[in-house]
């Protein structure tokens, strides 16, 4: 039982939970014109997507669209930069739900994974970064 619950927490949890993370970092990345860690990062874009089921980049072209579109509304809107890189985060959900619900079938269950790993990320990004 205990290996079946890991096994399924690490497909489910593990991978769209580090695309948060891949989001600030591909953020910074392209603020900063580290072109070379850009590209190690949309690598990593890469692997999540083939793993979790998604057309190639499409995690990609969803952070591109919101670094050059939504981004640039909320810094103006929002003056606090800590505040705003967990609303990027947060953001970020929100398109890759969009963008599950395109790909796959209506799932109540992909909803609760997808809030459950954006609070584990958000926690993970106060802790960690």
């Amino acid at each position: 039982m205990i290996v079946t619950v890991n096994t399924i927490s690490s497909i489910h949890f593990l991978l769209i939970m580090l695309s948060g993370v891949l989001f600030n970092a591909f953020y910074i990345c392209l603020k900063k014109r580290y072109l070379y860690s850009l590209f190690f990062v949309i690598i990593t874009f890469l692997f999540v997507e083939i793993n979790s089921g998604l057309k190639p980049f499409s995690l990609v072209l969803l952070s591109f669209f919101l670094y050059v579109f939504v981004i640039p509304q909320t810094e103006r809107l929002v003056s606090f930069s800590r505040l705003n890189n967990y609303l990027h985060i947060v953001l970020f959900y929100i398109g890759v739900f969009i963008t599950w619900e395109l790909n796959f079938e209506n799932s109540d269950g992909i909803s609760l994974i997808l809030l459950i790993n954006m609070f584990i990320d958000l926690i993970f990004f106060g802790l960690f970064i």
